[in-house]
């Protein structure tokens, strides 16, 4: 432990050189995870982050809490374990991989799989993990000596175990349906893989002539569907209508003679087909529509003869009934695209759009322009097609069961509480959760196809060729799984299990607490809590804590598209990592995103050489850090008020860190730092260092360092060795325990001279009055309260309010303002002080200008048009603007008052 004796103070508060030093100290002493295994235990898994990845501010944001939560459990005595590790990121890393090999002119292709595998193990070594020491700048008290990897052995022998189990279970199974299918990775790939981005395409009308002479009610002898993909029109398999839509009644189990391919297909009742969109009538693509594929099943289409148009890479593809026209065969989707409209407008089965020109003449195009939702894969960066394949799914319905009994008994506490409609909403519709990929780098799927037609899933390679007998020849599933698989199995897998006696486990599982954005909640959290009820038969967690994204200052979503990304290690360079770590709890409000804003940093850094500066008074006048748990003995008022107020402070913020509401956490310690210390506590006590007080001020900082520990780690840690010799580091002392309380009287006489002083500033700054000008009071007929205040605070009220005390009788005749404190009406006579008139005058022109500026604003605010058309950043000043004027002519019309 350090044992180092104070030193001075620098002037200035550097970060930089404080927070390099106090980490590695940190870590290397082992003080994110000490020694207590007789403590209660305390434990919080982080969310893996990619390990291609690097910080970003919604890291930085979700990091921040974490660390808090865990500083303040820890200070608490307890046993507190930070989890902390990467994940391989399947899709990610494979890219990254080969975008360097592209670069030196090579590919994955040129080798086997193993090579390619070791290649990526290589950078894995030398590149990744950037992140590690990215949260490291934050301050992050990880358990770095226990940092996990998901395809570590241990941790790839619990994957394949869950895999083998919820197999023999009947929970995996392999399947053919639709899946997002990126054509340029060549895989399967997750929804939160997928970005919708807004495209400019059509809306093509087409004629679907009705088979064998049919015609409906109204004698058309076609249906009109219209679409934005008419290349898929070669893969159809219905038409769907309304059940109760009058126009179709006649004709519903008919059959449409598609003009393209020649097949033949039924007009199906459906309730997907709108009767008030377009006709009404729908074409139907199960092996390329998720919704069609529910409407192909309904309609009693087996997914086996579901028609697939594509091969891996988009181009179109002979389907199964042979029916697909040769010269479509190869094209890219859409190039085939074209050819189809091409086709289809030559056979006079395209029905075109008409609009107007200028002059009113009706002109004919094929399509109606429409900005169409695309989805797009985040990483290959093309248009992703729903495709049929056979995969691999888990029962996630099934699974989800526990989970929702688990929010629904309060075994799991989702904060805030309103996710808990969207968690539900999300469990009950469910669908079979896709967790094989078509790539290299990952967890293999432990499965063998025989020689024989079977499929066997084990764990290793000799089981299942002992399961199939010697005379099968096995080939492994060149599949790997979904990361999110893996991961979900992080609260876990990472405390030692498939091995049920691990220490960890045993201690640490379930977690107490899980800090995740609310855009993973279904596709890491609700997973976690699946396999985790699942496997240990306790929830992963008992409360999840769900945080928003942090945003541009305009409230904007941040992309580097739009140029609003905001680094966080250029704002922890700036202004230092306490800084940014304090303005992200002030800003998390329950249910809320965090709009950022440097200016808020900037001042959070501001609010640490404030505390710097108090403690380099402190030390100047022989102030030094307490040695006492407890509050010291204290008689004078100013003393007992301060040690209430630490009271007072702690209570609180033990209050917010319980209901997870960071923000008032974070603004409890700033005001108690800043208003009650700094510039109240300090200034009373100036001149008057006695033994008593000088014990309660070290006393009181030493609370204050602890108090503001979890959120500004750094400042304080190096301000609790600057005040003394310590016996060990802050990171690892005792949150406050003061065993002492309130004491009222005190807090009124504080209080009062407090409002006194407050509010006579404030007077003199609205009349101009310089704030040094030392001034004349009366009090006719005081409380025998005040008169007792008054009495026992001369030199405060000389020195602190700028008056020659304050007389118990009538004030002279003649102008004068009063001062309100307590329930004391307190006169100050202004004859000769100021000008009455010249500065009635001024406030009066001052007045009329504010408030001429405030109702222009607020005629404009009020006006529909320009708060509905002009730019938001427009409306957002003009309110901003309307409410500095309100505010100013409230208070020039308080300081005409005081004049009468």
């Amino acid at each position: 432990m350090n044992d180092k004796t104070s030193a001075e103070l620098a002037k200035t508060f550097e970060p930089a050189g404080i927070e390099a030093k106090w980490y590695a100290r940190w870590e290397s002493n082992g003080l994110f995870r000490p020694e207590r295994p007789d403590a209660a235990p305390y434990t919080i898994v982080n969310p893996p982050p990619n390990v291609t990845g690097s910080l970003h501010i919604g890291h930085a944001l979700d990091n921040t809490l974490q660390d808090v939560v865990i500083r303040y459990e820890r200070l608490k005595g307890k046993d507190a374990l930070w989890v902390v590790g990467t994940d391989h990121a399947g899709i990610a890393t494979q890219m990254v991989v080969e975008r360097q090999m592209e670069a030196r002119q090579d590919k994955r292709t040129n080798y086997t799989r193993e090579q390619f595998v070791d290649k990526v193990w290589e950078w894995k070594h030398e590149s990744g993990g950037t992140i590690t020491g990215q949260l490291r700048r934050l301050g992050c008290s990880m358990d770095w000596s226990r940092e996990q990897f998901t395809m570590d052995p241990h941790f790839t022998r619990a994957v394949v175990k869950v895999f083998v189990d919820l197999y023999n279970q009947g929970l995996i199974y392999r399947d053919k349906r639709l899946v997002n299918w990126d054509p340029k990775l060549k895989t399967a790939i997750s929804d939160l893989e997928v970005e919708t981005r807004e495209t400019q395409g059509g809306f093509w009308h087409f004629k679907y002539p009705l088979a064998d002479g049919v015609k409906r009610d109204d004698g058309l002898d076609y249906i009109e569907v219209a679409t934005t993909r008419p290349e898929t029109m070669l893969a159809d398999m219905a038409v769907a209508v309304h059940p109760e839509d009058e126009r179709y009644k006649s004709v519903i189990g008919k059959e449409i003679l598609q003009p393209l391919t020649g097949r033949r297909f039924k007009v199906v009742a459906d309730e997907h087909a709108d009767p008030d969109l377009g006709s009404g009538a729908v074409k139907i693509t199960p092996g390329h529509d998720f919704n069609d594929f529910e409407v192909g099943k309904r309609a009693g289409i087996k997914p086996a003869d579901m028609l697939n148009m594509f091969d891996a890479e988009a181009k179109v593809v002979q389907t199964a009934d042979g029916l697909v026209p040769a010269e479509f065969v190869g094209l890219d989707r859409f190039d085939a695209r074209k050819l189809v409209v091409e086709q289809m407008k030559e056979a006079g089965f395209l029905i075109p759009h008409v609009t107007k020109d200028k002059e009113g003449n009706e002109v004919q195009h094929d399509a109606e322009p429409r900005t169409i939702q695309t989805p797009f894969g985040d990483r290959g960066g093309v248009v992703i097609e729903p495709w049929l394949t056979d995969q691999w799914y888990v029962d996630a319905e099934t699974l989800a069961k526990a989970p929702m009994e688990a929010v629904r008994s309060g075994a799991i506490e989702i904060v805030p509480k309103t996710w808990e409609k969207t968690f539900f909403n999300w469990m009950e519709n469910i669908q079979p959760w896709c967790v094989s990929r078509q790539l290299w780098w990952g967890h293999r799927i432990p499965a063998w196809y025989g020689s024989d037609g079977q499929c066997y899933v084990a764990e290793t390679e000799e089981e299942a060729q002992a399961k199939a007998g010697a005379g099968v020849t096995l080939e492994r599933d060149s599949d790997v799984l979904d990361t999110w698989f893996s991961s979900a199995l992080w609260p876990f897998a990472t405390l030692g299990w498939p091995d049920e006696d691990a220490p960890l486990l045993k201690k640490h599982y379930p977690n107490d607490l899980l800090v995740s954005g609310f855009d993973i909640l279904f596709f890491w959290d609700a997973r976690m809590a699946m396999q985790g009820l699942h496997f240990m038969k306790e929830v992963p967690w008992k409360k999840l804590y769900l945080h928003g994204l942090v945003r541009a200052a305009d409230g904007a979503k941040m992309s580097k598209s739009k140029g609003n990304v905001v680094d966080p290690l250029g704002l922890i360079d700036k202004y230092g990592a306490d800084a940014l770590r304090f303005f992200m709890c002030a800003m998390e409000s329950q249910g809320r995103d965090v709009k950022m804003d440097e200016k808020r940093v900037e001042g959070y850094r501001n609010f640490a050489t404030k505390l710097w500066n108090a403690a380099r008074f402190c030390q100047s006048n022989g102030i030094t850090g307490s040695t006492s748990v407890a509050a010291p003995a204290a008689t004078s008022a100013v003393n007992k008020w301060i040690i209430g107020e630490v009271v007072e402070t702690v209570a609180a913020l033990d209050q917010a860190m319980a209901d997870l509401r960071f923000d008032a956490a974070a603004n409890t310690v700033y005001h108690f730092v800043w208003d009650q210390f700094c510039d109240w506590y300090i200034e009373l006590i100036k001149g008057n260092f006695d033994p008593e007080t000088k014990a309660v001020a070290g006393w009181v900082l030493d609370q204050i360092l602890v108090m503001l520990h979890p959120f500004m780690p750094f400042v304080t840690e190096e301000l609790w060795h600057a005040l003394g010799k310590r016996d060990g580091e802050l990171i690892v002392a005792a949150w406050p325990k003061p065993e002492a309380e309130v004491d009222a009287a005190a807090k009124r006489e504080v209080e009062w001279l407090i409002a006194l002083v407050s509010n006579l500033r404030t007077a003199k700054n609205e009349l101009g009055i310089a704030p040094g000008a030392k001034l004349d009071a009366y009090l006719p007929e005081p409380s025998a309260l005040t008169r007792s205040i008054i009495e026992a605070n001369p030199a405060a009220i000389e020195r602190l309010a700028r008056l020659n005390g304050i007389r118990f009788e009538s004030a002279p005749v003649g102008a004068a303002m009063q001062v309100g404190a307590g329930d004391a009406n307190i006169v100050v006579p202004l004859e000769g002080v100021i000008d009455i008139a010249a500065e009635k005058a001024r406030l009066e022109k001052a007045l009329a200008a504010s408030q001429k500026e405030a109702k222009s604003l607020e005629g404009r605010l009020g006006n529909p048009s320009f708060v509905e058309k002009a730019k938001p950043e427009a409306v957002e000043k003009a309110r901003a603007d309307h409410a500095m004027h309100a505010a100013e002519a409230e208070r020039l019309a308080a300081a005409l008052q005081r004049l009468g």
